[in-house]
């Protein structure tokens, strides 16, 4: 038996009117994991916790098994495993956004959290000037990809309280800005590296191309690092990760996971959707188990753009899911998850905590009633699964 599970980072939304009161998972042409949910089962996952913030930290740990009530610290130290930073006791790791901050009627605005989506090399450069003007102060800054970094800290991080920017976008920052012990020193790192920035010659660069320069850093998802058991020791399965975010490849770290580094990922709609699933099933050929996370639903929806999330769901669905499903049948039988992790709606640019649609489809198992692959569709079926029923479910049965 192979166990495949794929992730449509934010697929899952609300009714759009532009679309005719449908969802772009409605809208959007998805036949083959509407063929999955029609020979599978379907029903609605509930990734997030009551009480969790409903972040794809938390949302992925569920997928993967691990329920955030007894592994979740944090999404920084996730990051950091994935960076191959080991974080020593007493450290603190930080998220560490490039944004784009613009000024509107004396308010300071998120006018972009991710700087423009700049490039990996842009950002190590940037962070690599941060790094030198600020370790001085006590803290470390390391790269990561695009717009997405690291920073460690020896803090208290209990009674810090932080903001992640995309669920701030076009919003004044003031209310929410770091609140807490420790909070001062943390403001002070944001504003000296505004100073660093204004001249940077990236930004320069990128201003004189038209481009959103990166103006500040945003420090959120701090943590320390947790203790996880391996999916090896817990369910006996080998297995690897594909992602284009720190964020899924530390994850898969902690998780004992492969992490397969794929040519041409971005995290974005112009990501390798094809390396990604060929890869995958290279890595099945050896192993019991894959995950193959795709992020692009996600960053469209944060961006509000409607367009470019109903073409990474139809992507998703055309050069991921279906590839993948046809491809695993050369190896006898198999049982494939297909998911969002969390709802990320076009016209409020963030996460919710509502339950996702999902499909399980066993090869060896009879299916459900027949359905399409929808939220509507997901609620209709009266089946809700909650971290350990799922995990259960496709790791354990």
């Amino acid at each position: 038996m192979k166990y495949i599970i794929l992730i449509g980072d934010g697929m899952a939304d609300a009714p759009i009117e532009r679309l005719g009161g449908k969802t772009p998972l409605q809208y959007a042409p998805t036949p083959v994991m509407d063929s999955l949910a029609t020979c599978g089962r379907l029903g609605l996952f509930k990734s997030v916790p009551e009480g969790y913030p409903p972040g794809s930290d938390v949302a992925n740990l569920s997928i993967l098994g691990y329920n955030p009530e007894k592994y979740y610290t944090g999404r920084a130290p996730l990051e950091a495993a994935s960076m191959g930073i080991t974080l020593a006791p007493g450290e603190i790791a930080f998220r560490t956004n490039l944004v784009t901050l613009t000024e509107e009627n004396g308010a300071t605005i998120m006018g972009d959290y991710s700087a423009g989506h700049i490039t990996t090399e842009e950002g190590a450069d940037i962070i690599k000037s941060l790094d030198e003007g600020l370790c001085d102060r006590g803290v470390r800054f390391h790269p990561g990809k695009s717009y997405r970094h690291l920073m460690v800290w020896s803090g208290d991080p209990d009674s810090l309280e932080f903001t992640p920017p995309h669920d701030i976008s076009d919003r004044e920052i003031a209310p929410h800005l770091p609140k807490g012990q420790g909070s001062d020193f943390l403001l002070e790192l944001m504003k000296a590296s505004q100073e660093i920035l204004k001249d940077h010659p990236v930004n320069l660069a990128r201003i004189k191309d038209g481009k959103n320069p990166a103006t500040s850093i945003w420090l959120w998802g701090h943590g320390s690092a947790p203790e996880m058991e391996t999916i090896k020791e817990r369910f006996g399965l080998d297995g690897s990760i594909i992602s284009a975010v720190d964020l899924m490849n530390g994850i898969g770290v902690y998780a004992g996971l492969d992490v397969i580094e794929v040519p041409g990922v971005t995290g974005y709609i112009d990501t390798n959707y094809e390396g990604k699933a060929s890869y995958a099933l290279d890595a099945l050929k050896e192993k019991d188990f894959i995950c193959v996370h795709v992020e692009a639903p996600d960053e469209a929806g944060h961006q509000g753009d409607l367009d470019a999330k109903l073409k990474a769901i139809t992507d998703f669905d055309r050069r991921i899911v279906g590839p993948i499903v046809e491809g695993a049948k050369a190896f006898g039988d198999f049982r494939v998850l297909v998911l969002p992790d969390h709802p990320t709606p076009v016209e409020t640019k963030t996460h919710t905590s509502d339950p996702v649609p999902f499909v399980l489809f066993d090869t060896t198992a009879p299916g459900g009633p027949g359905s399409i692959f929808t939220e509507a569709e997901a609620a209709s079926t009266g089946l809700v699964l909650d971290c350990t029923e799922m995990t259960n479910e496709f790791f354990v049965k």
